[in-house]
């Protein structure tokens, strides 16, 4: 299924076995990893398309679902669960209607889905004609082509889906030296997805840049995991910053802003400066994205909504509880609400974003017999 500008195998939670190990090594022979090109599976060798989504019971009392997202790599035996994907959230909800977990309801069926990474609740309202998910509509996603019907997501109380802690270090901004790569000014914010963000003019950037740009400059690519790293480290996902690449790939994302300025996406489209609140770059499993992740760009908006953080340094919000902000394939605006309990202390009630999703195909996929054998051994 496509699920905003993501794509992903999804699966019945019974269609899998329990043994985690087992589940893994069929997830990774699913997509065709590890191998940078996923030749000998349905993965499509880039981060947006090798992730997998698996579907159950609810756990949680006031779901209808229960969703596990899993990140696959493209290069390692590896399958990360730290964090969710806000894009393959969109399609969880019509997944569910379409295979009868949900009762559907015309003209628009709320589905409560209990995402089990973040233990975080998201609300999916989507469209449903003759009983299955309408795909039919006018909504326009950056980095989709085509209309679509359009799917509101929302993300109750979003805050510290990882670390249990809106601020894991406690502070609006942190320094991360990096000797002679340089000293950064960052925030790390953990909303729907801990991110570490970073200013463009401090790695000599303007925001503008294209996914290419990014790749293909190694300082720039060197500086940004080692400001990952270090996060990561410092939110206790890894015990050592030297381990991150390795054992906590995609959580926390990394993303680096600056104010806004016109630029145009990769289809050649001008992206006004007045259009925007601010400009947002940001990687994903050691790639720049080519668009933005829906949970990074929660993450995001609730950065920007808070005074102190990098993010809100370089905003210029223009709308009470929105937040726009341009990437590499256009512009996205979130709504946020927030409420204020003290000096420095905030509640994120909830965000929400419009997303589309569809079915793509469905069908069998086949896991060689020695995945299988080798586990016994």
């Amino acid at each position: 299924m496509r699920g905003g500008t993501s794509r992903g195998l999804f699966f019945h939670q019974k269609d899998l076995p329990e043994d985690i190990r087992l589940r893994d090594r069929i997830l990774l022979a699913a997509f065709g990893s590890p191998d940078p090109k996923q030749i000998d599976g349905l993965g499509g060798a880039v981060s947006v398309t090798s992730k997998a989504a698996i579907i159950g019971p609810p756990t949680a009392p006031d779901a209808d679902v229960d969703y596990t997202f899993g990140q696959v790599s493209i290069t390692r035996p590896l399958v990360d669960y730290k964090g969710n994907c806000g894009n393959i959230s969109a399609a969880v909800g019509p997944f569910a209607i379409d295979e009868g977990l949900v009762e559907p309801v015309e003209p628009v069926t709320t589905v409560r889905i209990h995402n089990t990474n973040t233990n975080k609740i998201i609300v999916a309202h989507v469209p449903v004609k003759n009983g299955k998910a309408d795909i039919e509509g006018d909504c326009e996603i950056a980095g989709v082509p085509g209309k679509w019907a359009p799917i509101l997501i929302e993300f109750e109380s979003p805050g510290g889906a990882v670390t249990g802690k809106l601020l894991p270090t406690g502070s609006l901004q942190d320094e991360i030296d990096l000797g002679e790569d340089g000293l950064y000014h960052v925030s790390i914010v953990d909303a729907a997805n801990p991110l570490v963000f970073a200013l463009a003019e401090e790695m000599g950037l303007t925001g503008r840049e294209t996914p290419g740009e990014i790749d293909n400059d190694p300082r720039v690519s060197r500086i940004l995991e080692s400001i990952r790293s270090e996060a990561c480290y410092r939110l206790g996902l890894v015990d050592s910053p030297l381990k991150a690449t390795e054992l906590s790939p995609a959580i926390p994302k990394v993303a680096f802003v600056a104010p806004s300025g016109s630029y145009r996406t990769a289809e050649g489209k001008l992206v006004e400066k007045d259009q925007m609140d601010f400009l947002a770059r940001s990687m994903s499993m050691q790639k720049a994205h080519k668009s933005f992740a829906i949970t990074g760009a929660v993450c995001t908006a609730v950065a920007a909504s808070l005074p102190g953080t990098v993010v809100h340094r370089v905003a210029r919000l223009h709308h009470q509880g929105k937040v726009t902000f341009g990437h590499p394939e256009g512009l996205i605006t979130l709504e946020i609400e927030i409420r204020e309990s003290g000096p420095s202390q905030f509640q994120i009630i909830k965000a929400a974003v419009e997303r589309s999703a569809r079915r793509i195909m469905d069908g069998s996929v086949y896991i060689p017999k020695k995945i299988f054998q080798e586990e016994k051994r």
